[in-house]
């Protein structure tokens, strides 16, 4: 509440999105437990994501690469100006919505796998039988499956049996990224028939590529709407990055999950002695970078020293949303 009450680009997505419910009174009070809802989880924090990349653009701060995991895509194009703000919390309550309803009376689970690689639990899901898949592939040794509980289960104990150092149950209300969301992926197919989506301002890779788009793949659209009933290949876009000579990370959002990501991509890369990560998720963090440039110099130089602060020597940067299965 802090930074919505201190900067007017912050407020901006809050008061501009038209939603079915107040979106800064679930937001930052949440009177009858509603944001466990993905329905009402994804525009909140979508909404915090823009809040905070507009801070960053009102100080001149632009990234030259974009990626978010899952959710987090919407977030990403968003900072590549493919939408506005405004759009981006509207096209993610629809989102929410529409994945909510395509879970309905399915007994579904989602779990992740620590421990096992990609082929290896391929091998045990195929084993495993039933509706279960591989649904975030986040880093190595780190993988998330979904689908029927008990299709869940059979894999999560066999890939215990083979190896595995931990299968933990995650608290997800449906089967994300898998076959289940198809009705999901046909909702948001009839939705973006109404927005305008403009060219990357930078370059963005996306979840279900593993990669940038390029001219033979298919449409911004049309991915977003294989995104929602495919695996996110979130270890592979973070390899991409570090081969393209990223460096300096921006994370927006209320965690660190994807640097947590990040950093074990990078060890097996043998690159993490010269990465750096920063986490934006408060105002602490904005005050430890704001103030001092703010007390000591004027517009102008402050400006160039937020870019040197939050880019690498190379260029570059990567901003990148929360990440929501």
């Amino acid at each position: 509440m802090d930074l919505y009450e201190a900067f007017p680009a912050f407020r901006e997505p809050y008061n501009t999105a038209r939603l079915p419910f107040d979106l800064k009174e679930l937001s930052f009070y949440d009177p009858e437990g509603k944001l466990n809802r993905t329905r009402y989880t994804q525009p909140a924090l979508v909404a915090f994501a823009v809040g905070m990349t507009n801070l960053l653009r009102e100080n001149r701060v632009h990234p030259d690469f974009a990626l978010g995991l899952s959710l987090g895509e919407y977030s990403a194009l968003e900072a590549a100006e493919v939408f506005s703000g405004k759009t981006a919390v509207e096209m993610v309550a629809f989102r929410g919505e529409a994945m909510e309803k395509a879970a309905e009376g399915i007994d579904s689970s989602m779990a992740a796998i620590l421990g096992l690689s990609e082929a290896e639990l391929t091998k045990v899901v195929e084993e495993a039988g039933g509706e279960v898949y591989l649904c975030n592939l986040n880093c190595p040794g780190q993988i998330v499956l979904g689908g029927e509980r008990s299709a869940v289960e059979r894999a999560s104990k066999l890939s215990l049996e083979k190896g595995a150092k931990k299968a933990i149950p995650l608290n997800v209300s449906g089967p994300f990224h898998t076959p289940f969301m198809k009705a999901a992926g046909n909702a948001l197919q009839g939705y973006f028939q109404q927005i305008a989506f403009a060219k990357p301002k930078c370059r963005v890779l996306f979840n279900y590529l593993g990669r940038e788009r390029t001219d033979s793949d298919p449409s911004i659209p049309e991915l977003l709407v294989e995104q929602v009933q495919k695996p996110v290949r979130m270890e592979e876009s973070l390899s991409a990055l570090l081969d393209s000579g990223v460096r300096e990370f921006v994370e927006i959002g209320p965690g660190k999950t994807l640097s947590g990501f990040l950093k074990k991509v990078a060890k097996g890369q043998r690159k993490s002695k010269s990465l750096r990560c920063t986490v934006w998720r408060r105002r602490k963090t904005w005050r430890r970078f704001c103030l001092p440039y703010k007390m000591h110099i004027g517009k102008e130089e402050r400006e160039n020293l937020w870019e040197e602060k939050l880019v690498s020597s190379r260029g570059r940067a990567a901003a990148s949303g929360r990440p929501l299965l």
